[in-house]
């Protein structure tokens, strides 16, 4: 049975395109990662992150809206599907409030990825975007 990850997060102050960039510029990706990441806008781009432990390719994009990818893990038994990963943006006054909803996730990596997106992304951008140094959670 796969699990959906559904997150909502509100950042103060923050435009939708600062956070579409956050995740579909390679060098901003990798500088929140902290590793090397390959990532593109055009549908059908593959992507990898976190040092080849996710894989998957982007299905569509709307620019400062709307980020699709498929998504694994590389931990993931060969039976699992590749998981959905939807980011959209909306914009609410001087503020932004990102829906996230990673769908087909198995069972087994489901609460691992629910806290994962918020310490390894959700809070790194936050810093980011306040103009903090950095603090990163230990592994993915």
């Amino acid at each position: 049975m796969a699990k959906h990850i559904i997150q909502k997060v509100t950042f103060k102050n923050t435009k939708p395109k600062a956070l579409f960039d956050l995740y579909t510029n390679a060098k901003l990706h990798s500088l929140i990662a902290g590793s090397p990441v390959k990532v593109s806008t055009k549908a059908g781009a593959p992507m990898s992150a976190w040092d080849g432990y996710i894989t998957g390719n982007t299905v569509t994009t709307v620019k400062d809206k709307l980020i699709v990818q498929t998504w694994r893990g590389s931990d993931w038994a060969p039976e699992d599907v590749d998981s959905l990963f939807t980011i959209m943006l909306e914009p609410k006054g001087k503020d932004t409030i990102l829906h996230a909803i990673h769908a087909f996730v198995p069972d087994i990596h489901a609460e691992h990825l629910k806290k994962g997106w918020h310490d390894h992304y959700w809070n790194i951008w936050k810093q980011h975007l306040a103009g903090k140094k950095i603090k990163r959670m230990e592994g993915m």
